[in-house]
């Protein structure tokens, strides 16, 4: 499956930004969906995923009631609202895809995930 991440850009603290991930190649219901965010010097880190069955999403603590997550199966798109940013919250994003199928779990590891997107830059200032 290829994705294509998409939506980034340079927001101040306590606006909001959506980012669209568009993937396509296989099935997309099989795939449990995620965003993971990796700012200069740090690890790549996970901040939301979601399953096609239920809909079922987690989130990080650190951008819970914040953040949310939603799918488009019918354009095969995942989405991350992003609000009330911080200025930590400035990150390049990335969307990835596990083949976990429909009643997959929803990972928060890295390595779980079998595709990965180009990357978006968010940008926030204080």
């Amino acid at each position: 499956v290829q994705l294509q991440a998409s939506g980034g850009g340079l927001m101040r603290a306590g606006g909001s930004l959506r980012l669209s991930c568009a993937a396509s190649g296989r099935t997309f219901s099989n795939y449990v969906m995620g965003w993971f965010r990796q700012a200069p010097g740090t690890e790549r880190e996970f901040v939301a995923g979601i399953r096609y069955g239920g809909g079922y999403s987690r989130y990080a603590d650190s951008v819970k009631g914040r953040f949310t997550i939603s799918r488009d199966n019918a354009k095969n798109t995942i989405y991350l609202q992003m609000d009330s940013l911080k200025p930590e919250d400035s990150a390049v994003y990335y969307c990835a895809a596990d083949f976990g199928g429909p009643w997959g779990a929803v990972s928060d590891r890295r390595e779980i995930y079998d595709y990965w997107g180009q990357g978006t830059k968010v940008t926030v200032s204080s």
